[in-house]
């Protein structure tokens, strides 16, 4: 399975993935990468912050975007070079979270495509933006 070629994509294309984020996720997400602030982790000290509870880890959360990248645009065999990243709200255990990917710029000769990258919550807030450059599959 190979994904779009930069011959295959143009300016505006966009795709997009879902999911709800579990407390398993971010449990596992901890284990993963020793991340184990309490922010994440532990209910009764996370209420006294300004979140008034456990918010998901931003950067499992901008994984979502690895996964439109990846998987749909442009897709298998996609290599990620660069992500700029702005986390603009917390995102809770239970949030449902969408992350889209719209190509905003093509490098045809260096074969780089760089895509606006935005994640909302089941609300419509954006709780994560920025930039991501790759480099989508080549035809051999």
């Amino acid at each position: 399975m190979m994904g779009k070629t930069i011959e295959e994509i143009n300016l505006g294309d966009k795709a997009c993935f879902e999911k709800t984020i579990s407390e398993s996720d971010v449990y596992l997400f901890a284990g993963i990468t020793g991340d184990l602030n309490p922010a994440h982790i532990n209910q009764v000290a996370s209420e006294n912050t300004m979140f008034q509870g456990r918010i998901a880890h931003g950067v499992l959360v901008s994984g979502l975007i690895s996964t439109v990248l990846g998987m749909h645009l442009p897709g298998p065999g996609t290599i990620y070079l660069g992500q700029e990243l702005k986390f603009t709200a917390p995102v809770k255990i239970g949030d449902t979270i969408k992350a889209e990917a719209e190509v905003i710029e093509m490098i045809k000769e260096k074969n780089r495509i760089k895509l606006k990258t935005i994640c909302t919550n089941q609300h419509g807030k954006v709780v994560i933006e920025g930039i991501a450059t790759v480099m989508p599959p080549k035809v051999l």
